[in-house]
């Protein structure tokens, strides 16, 4: 059985299903240490930016990428009436196709919920695109609809101030969705090729966002999610219940980040008003599982109290581990012991950071990213800014607007040309090589 392995991955139950460049899920599905592309140092509006495209609608989900294609989701109108899945060309930016289909949870449309804030997944037969609605959609690479679920009908409405947030994990011949929400809470797993319900495991009712990630355990692969209580696995075959960790708490967006056979990072936050703090100082740790007789055993390797990590992931990088939290505060770890390295202060990000080679990106919220040396000493390279220069905002008749709304840096891909960025209505790929910044139309 082949399981996904770091740089390739390939499928869990079958042949190989993506190519080494492909970026098929959140997160590239597992995590990437180096990049196949080129990555720039620095770039600006009038540098080093390959190309941009405006996107319809308002989304906050991060782009996936497959076969040179670039799919992408989004809500519009006042009250998200509609869903989007949008279709890029990745070598120019180009759109190819978009598909509409209408919501069937319309809520206001606004800052304070989710707006297409899960990722899809893609394969070689195209996308699979779940919104905050329950609306669930396979499209193929053309832009056909193979196949529509509406999980608000089969199993019942969410219910939560800020919508669902949990991106769609995959393996060869199935995709999974975490619905923890105040209402009916499940993990779910459905046929690609169908859409049809493999099986369905319940869950305690509770307010989360993080998504469900693919781990490799002992050759096999788990589906591992840390979610407002507890860290659980789960056989992707059937759903069962593999193992857990109670006394968590404060890990409600960030998701379980692995770092080697049967290791991963967990993230916590103490919340807006602190209402976590208590959970969140024993949370922000690494765990291990491994095998134990007829089941599995998972054992925590360390925890560090200082650290937290809020919108974005933990990721590991050349034995180091890094948090950043709302305050833009970066915490550096070794990821062997979880002793702290170093502390400083960026702008707070919601993208979750990247590591390429000698480099680690940090996704500032509005449109500046800051490339810091990877290892233990702080060492800033350099900060970089999307935003548009003020003779740009003046242009648009406001500065204020014009340097700050719709820019918010929510989520990365790492392909061949470059790095992928998305804000909530533009999506610009990052290269070495220097064109201008001239939106595509």
């Amino acid at each position: 059985m082949r399981v996904f392995a770091v740089l390739a991955f390939v499928c869990v139950f079958g042949s190989p299903l993506l190519a080494e460049d492909d970026w098929p899920a959140f997160l590239g599905g597992t995590q990437r240490q180096t990049a196949t592309g080129p990555v720039p140092l620095e770039w600006s509006p009038e540098q080093n930016i390959r190309w941009q495209t405006p996107l319809p609608g308002h989304g906050q989900s991060s782009p996936v990428v497959v076969d040179g294609q670039v799919y992408l989701t989004a809500v519009e109108g006042p009250n998200k009436e509609t869903n989007l899945v949008i279709c890029l060309e990745l070598a120019g930016g180009e759109p190819l196709w978009q598909h509409s289909s209408a919501s069937s949870l319309p809520v206001k449309n606004d800052t304070y919920t989710s707006r297409a804030a899960p990722t899809p997944v893609a394969d070689a037969d195209g996308v699979y695109a779940f919104f905050e609605s329950g609306n669930l959609v396979a499209v193929d690479p053309e832009g056909e609809v193979r196949w529509q679920r509406d999980l608000l009908a089969d199993y019942g409405r969410y219910e939560g101030r800020f919508g669902l947030g949990a991106s769609l994990a995959q393996t060869d011949d199935r995709v999974f969705v975490l619905a923890d929400n105040e209402g009916p809470s499940y993990l779910l797993a459905l046929e690609k090729s169908t859409g049809e319900t493999l099986w369905k495991t319940d869950r305690t009712s509770r307010v989360s966002w993080s998504s469900p990630m693919i781990l490799n355990v002992a050759g096999e692969p788990q589906i591992v999610v840390s979610s407002a209580g507890s860290v659980d696995g789960y056989d992707p075959r059937d759903g069962r219940q593999l193992w857990t960790l109670g006394d968590v708490g404060g890990n409600t967006v960030a998701s379980p980040v692995p770092f080697g056979e049967g290791r991963f990072l967990v993230g916590a936050s103490a919340g807006r008003n602190g209402e976590n703090s208590e959970g969140a100082r024993r949370s922000n740790m690494a765990v291990a599982v491994e095998p134990d007789g007829d089941g599995y055993r998972a054992e925590v390797l360390w925890r560090n109290e200082k650290a937290s990590s809020s919108f974005g992931s933990p990721i590991a990088h050349r034995g180091l581990a890094y948090y950043t939290n709302r305050a833009g505060v970066l915490f550096c770890l070794d990821a062997k012991t979880g002793k702290p390295q170093y502390t400083v202060r960026l702008q707070s990000n919601w993208a979750t950071p990247l590591a390429v080679e000698d480099r680690v990106y940090v996704f500032g919220k509005n449109g500046e990213t800051t490339v810091l040396a990877a290892g233990p000493k702080k060492q800033v390279l350099a900060v970089n800014d999307l935003r548009k220069s003020g003779d740009q905002a003046a242009e648009d008749g406001n500065e204020a607007a014009g340097r700050f709304a719709g820019e918010t840096l929510y989520g990365v891909a790492l392909t061949a040309h470059g790095v992928l960025v998305r804000t909530g209505e533009r999506l610009f790929l990052l290269g070495k090589e220097t064109r201008s910044a001239v939106p595509s139309q």
